[in-house]
């Protein structure tokens, strides 16, 4: 018979670590990697910043008041669709060509912990942002509407989890060239004639019906409204929760990891 030994004989213990450590640690490494690369900083957090400001402060653009609440709704929909699609999708590119994703596969980490690693760190930046631009907001003279505040949290969560899925889906089955082009054209395009910077109400009738199909307009117009006191419609929540789950199943089925 062969000798056994009594677990702890031998130190270090080989083997998978705790799956909730290691989760932790995947998203605290996803959150440093993504704060410390100046250009999604510049996306996510510096843009965003820098129209809250301009437009709170400078009225060359008529809005209603108070201006900062009606500029914070925008911010915060421009700031979740440039962490959560864009800065992830080109992410998500770069890593599967460099064979990041590869890599990590091969470990003990599970590959279902690695996505919500990414997740996870997706997440941890869009709470950083809302700190961020809130605390802004608050110092020009923004007064939370504690009714509306449930509202605005559940849109930024609809909203993340849309373009989140979205991003990974980009991210994970096109080339990396062509996840750069490609994601930051539908940033511009969404920007501009999305419902973001310009409300629906200011589109013409077919692209308004369009862009209220859309993730980007239905959580910028949910959360202009919901920030001015009123109540988001059943469709705006709908149309986020929908993107979520079709995009999330498309990418579960067709993501590559190299």
């Amino acid at each position: 018979m062969i000798p056994r030994f009594d677990p702890g004989t031998f130190t270090p213990a080989p083997g998978r670590g705790p799956l909730g450590r290691m989760l932790a640690t995947q998203v605290s490494l996803e959150t440093r990697l993504a704060l410390r690369q100046g250009e999604q900083v510049l996306l996510t957090l510096v843009i965003p910043l820098a129209l809250l400001v301009g437009l709170a402060l400078l009225r060359v653009v008529p809005l209603p008041e108070p201006r900062v609440t009606s500029v914070l709704g925008t911010v915060l929909a421009l700031a979740v669709m440039s962490t959560a699609f864009t800065s992830q999708a080109i992410s998500l590119g770069f890593d599967r060509r460099y064979g990041v994703l590869r890599r990590l596969a091969a470990t003990a980490v599970p590959r279902w912990l690695i996505v919500l690693g990414r997740l996870g760190g997706m997440a941890t930046v869009v709470v950083v942002l809302l700190v961020v631009l809130a605390g802004v907001a608050l110092l020009l003279g923004w007064r939370p509407d504690t009714g509306s505040l449930g509202w605005v949290l559940l849109l930024v969560l609809l909203g993340t989890a849309a373009f989140g899925a979205a991003g990974v889906l980009l991210g994970g089955t096109l080339r990396a060239e062509l996840v750069l082009a490609v994601a930051n054209i539908v940033w511009f395009v969404l920007l501009f004639a999305g419902g973001v910077l310009v409300p629906v109400a200011a589109l013409p009738g077919p692209l308004a019906a369009v862009v209220m199909l859309l993730p980007s307009g239905a959580l910028a117009e949910g959360l202009r409204t919901a920030l001015l006191g009123g109540t988001p419609t059943l469709g705006q929540v709908v149309v986020l929760l929908a993107w979520a789950l079709i995009a999330g199943g498309i990418a579960s089925r067709t993501v590559r990891w190299s």
